[in-house]
């Protein structure tokens, strides 16, 4: 009887210790059709599948279905295209970009809600999922789905921190005078002048947003503006406390940089032919993956490729169209496995435009950074 008595205890003690596990259902979208922002997102959902969660995402960059992960290519019904920033435009008009940015999120919601299958989605009387997953860039028109479909929203944010956008994403407001706004061209404000230009700088760009996204829904009202955005449950956000200052953080908001981080793979051949036949190394050079750098002022361009020319190293250069003059240490491409190119051992600099992902691929590659 004693026995039997302990084994009840003891399977009663073994079940107190079993905890109950299930699987969400994940509906996920890319909104924007920059590369680099797809590497994060992917990232996330990579993580998410391996964790026996079953994903449905709507991405422009489709590569495959596999096991708990179903892809719906936008490609065919209009890419989302992140529209390719004229580079003159933008370094002369930074204090007008975020108007640029709310009007591309709008046309970027667009065409997510115009896509066949998603219009099935949004239209079903029951939703066969849990959750949204959405990167958020400029316009709260990204959190319609969520609102109509009556989930939880969660947003991926794989650009820094920006301040003006706190309030909106987090619900959180930064102190100026210890949080840059990131068109700040200071890490910290540290002087009084500093922190009354952080603070100008923070509520113009804050009112810019505003007033174009109030325009835009009365000039050309949209579905998504008859419905109150709402705010996301949780923030998957690009950023690390290594590259970060210090500033607070909700608790909703999850530091996961670096997510995007894979094992390097082999390099196509012509590339790694050039940088292994380099004596003195290469220089790798890009914007990342969505500027043009074909845009680059004509001076500019002329100054770089002269001081190229005289290098001993050769150089990898991201650029989208025939490049005159160009010297003959030179290779230039459309697009550049970047991560793998980074882990050669024999790539010396990386001149770059301080995307974020792309730091952190550069931290993990241990390669020195020229910021332009």
């Amino acid at each position: 009887m004693w026995k039997s008595i302990m084994k009840i205890l003891v399977w009663a003690l073994v079940g107190s210790y079993i905890q109950p596990a299930s699987s969400a259902r994940i509906l996920a979208v890319e909104t924007v059709g920059g590369k680099s922002h797809w590497n994060f997102m992917s990232g996330i959902l990579r993580a998410l599948v391996n964790d026996g969660h079953s994903v449905t995402v709507f991405t422009p960059f489709a590569d495959g279905n596999r096991e708990n992960y179903t892809e719906v290519d936008t490609t065919s019904e209009g890419a989302l295209q992140f529209m390719d920033k004229d580079l003159e435009q933008m370094m002369s008009r930074k204090l007008t970009v975020i108007g640029d940015f709310v009007m591309m999120s709008r046309i970027q919601c667009d065409q997510v809600y115009e896509n066949s299958k998603m219009k099935i989605v949004l239209g079903g009387v029951r939703t066969e999922y849990d959750i949204v997953i959405i990167e958020y860039f400029a316009s709260d028109c990204v959190s319609y789905i969520a609102t109509k479909l009556n989930l939880p929203l969660i947003y991926v944010t794989p650009l820094p921190a920006n301040a003006f956008m706190d309030r909106t994403i987090t619900g959180h407001v930064s102190n100026p005078s210890t949080v840059t706004e990131v068109f700040s061209m200071y890490a910290i404000p540290k002087t009084f002048i500093q922190r009354l230009t952080n603070i100008s700088l923070i509520v113009y760009l804050k009112i810019v947003k505003q007033y174009k996204e109030l325009i835009l829904k009365y000039t050309d009202p949209k579905q998504y503006d008859l419905i109150e955005p709402i705010s996301p449950s949780l923030i998957f956000a690009n950023r690390h406390f290594i590259t970060d200052v210090a500033s607070p953080t909700p608790t909703n908001v999850i530091d996961i940089g670096g997510i995007h981080l894979k094992t390097a793979q082999k390099l196509p051949e012509d590339i790694l032919e050039f940088i292994e036949q380099s004596p003195h190394g290469v220089v790798y050079f890009t914007f990342g993956s969505t500027i043009k750098m074909s845009s680059m002022p004509e001076q500019i361009k002329k100054a770089l490729l002269g001081t190229f020319a005289q290098i001993p190293q050769r150089v990898l250069w991201k650029y989208e169209n025939v490049l005159e003059g160009m010297p003959k240490n030179m290779m230039i491409r459309k697009w550049l496995p970047q991560r793998d190119i980074l882990m050669h051992p024999n790539v010396k600099l990386f001149i770059s435009h301080g995307g974020i992902s792309g730091i952190y691929e550069t931290v993990d590659a241990g390669v020195p950074v020229l910021g332009f």
